[in-house]
């Protein structure tokens, strides 16, 4: 454990240049407007956005479905930290202690990480990105802000119990690796807020016996995962809302509800803006 912690100290140097380096190859032209809500400038290069919210919020669905729309890749950290955890590297022990904490993995691994993600997706030619679940530090956002100018970021937002409920509804296929969620919400409103519900998100006959629960989808651990996105996190939307690129976002239900509401907050229409994409 020692020799890895070593290894990840001697390597977060160059890993964090390259991170840099692969980030500028596609760095965007300097915003037209500072104003607030941002507008979404999507003719004539790949966007360069952030999602933040909670875990269980939905960032990985709503992120992927504008990947399609608009034509570039979806870099979840979580994604890559589960691969990761999958493999027999050398890190694989390490994170499964992490993970099944529910604490945060720390900023050199995330950047190995996704520096390495961006080395594969550079090989293949991508340029522009939508990242999920990085930054979750202020000095994450310092180092991406360094390197490469963010469009907007866009906090998803949800209540607390309703958060809980999702998580603990989330299976994934053992076969096909798709995400579902068993969960039936329905939240009554408190103190002016709206109802929320949302229907769950079922998987077709052939996934039903085949389904798992991650192991840090557990009450404990998604509580502390919550306490520490709420501890460490929310600085960052600070430092995004400081800067003008932080558009808020509460989701007003499921998918059916809250994307053609999401897509209006952003100034895009499904079906208008795949021109955008690229083939």
């Amino acid at each position: 454990m020692a020799a890895v912690a070593r290894l990840l100290r001697s390597s977060s140097s160059s890993a964090v240049s390259f991170l840099r380096r692969s980030l500028s190859t596609a760095a965007a032209t300097e915003l037209k407007s500072q104003s607030f809500p941002p507008r979404v400038d999507t003719g004539g290069r790949n966007v360069q956005w952030v999602f933040l919210g909670c875990p269980g919020v939905g960032k990985g669905t709503y992120a992927s479905r504008l990947s399609e729309l608009l034509g570039v890749p979806h870099i979840a950290t979580g994604d890559l930290v589960r691969e990761e955890l999958s493999s027999s590297g050398p890190l694989s022990k390490q994170l499964a202690e992490i993970v099944n904490q529910g604490k945060l993995v720390s900023d050199e691994i995330i950047i190995s990480l996704l520096s390495k993600r961006l080395q594969v997706g550079e090989a293949k030619g991508e340029s522009g990105f939508i990242l999920d679940g990085f930054p979750r530090t202020i000095r994450q956002a310092e180092i991406l802000d360094e390197v490469t100018e963010i469009d907007l970021v866009v906090n998803l937002k949800l209540p607390e119990n309703v958060l809980l409920e999702k998580c603990l509804g989330r299976r994934i296929c053992s076969q096909c690796s798709k995400n579902f969620n068993v969960a039936s919400i329905n939240i009554k409103g408190e103190n002016g807020n709206p109802d929320i519900s949302m229907a769950p998100l079922l998987p077709p006959p052939q996934c039903v016996s085949k389904l798992i629960t991650r192991s840090d989808d557990t009450e404990a651990i998604v509580k502390e995962r919550l306490h520490i996105y709420n501890d460490k996190s929310q600085p960052v939307e600070d430092f995004y809302r400081g800067r003008g690129k932080l558009l808020e976002f509460d989701l007003p239900g499921g998918i059916p509800e809250s994307w053609p509401k999401l897509l209006e907050a952003l100034n895009l229409d499904e079906n208008e803006d795949k021109q955008f994409a690229t083939p």
